[in-house]
């Protein structure tokens, strides 16, 4: 971290960010930081998208909150899997991540969120990405997702999460599509 400070120091670095930290090592490294009067953490970039919710809302969200870290998640559309082109019972496509998306993804829990993610697309006349990523930025301490494109195409799609506004109850069925205990 004293290297980190340095480099803020010397103006060729703004601002730090941590990766894939869990909730104890981001807190010990922020304690250090301040113990010993360093630049800090000013953004966490972890995993997180509405079927894998449960390791950063459980200690990390709360964290990020109280010490006012931005949150900038990726793998936000599930490496895909929320674009809306999968489907039960049908052939994968004919993508580089399918099979990673078919171990991790292809399964009932994750099909019976996506079902959701697509109804309510079709209710705000949008598409299964930007309801994904919208649902994202309605979280509470979420700064921004990253999410990827390999078009100009799906870059511009992805885009059109930027003005939606999910309601408190679209948001609410979301959310119960893959509630996790706390």
């Amino acid at each position: 971290m004293g290297a980190f400070d340095d480099l803020i120091h010397q103006g060729k670095v703004r601002y730090i960010v941590a990766s894939n930290y869990s909730a104890w090592r981001l807190t010990r490294t922020l304690w250090e930081t301040d113990r010993h009067h360093l630049a800090r953490f000013e953004s966490l970039q972890p995993f997180y998208n509405i079927i894998k919710r449960e390791d950063y809302e459980r200690e990390l969200e709360p964290l990020c909150r109280d010490q006012n870290i931005g949150v900038i998640s990726y793998s936000s559309l599930a490496s895909g899997f929320l674009s809306g082109k999968y489907h039960r019972n049908s052939d994968l496509p004919g993508s580089p991540r399918a099979k990673g998306i078919q171990k991790t993804y292809m399964n009932d829990q994750g099909f019976t969120i996506l079902e959701q993610v697509q109804v309510v697309a079709a209710e705000v006349a949008a598409t299964p990405g930007q309801v994904a990523l919208a649902w994202l930025m309605a979280r509470p301490g979420i700064t921004a997702p990253i999410a990827s494109a390999t078009s100009v195409e799906q870059t511009r799609e992805l885009l059109g999460a930027s003005s939606l506004q999910l309601e408190a109850g679209l948001i609410d069925r979301l959310n119960q599509a893959n509630e996790w205990k706390k």
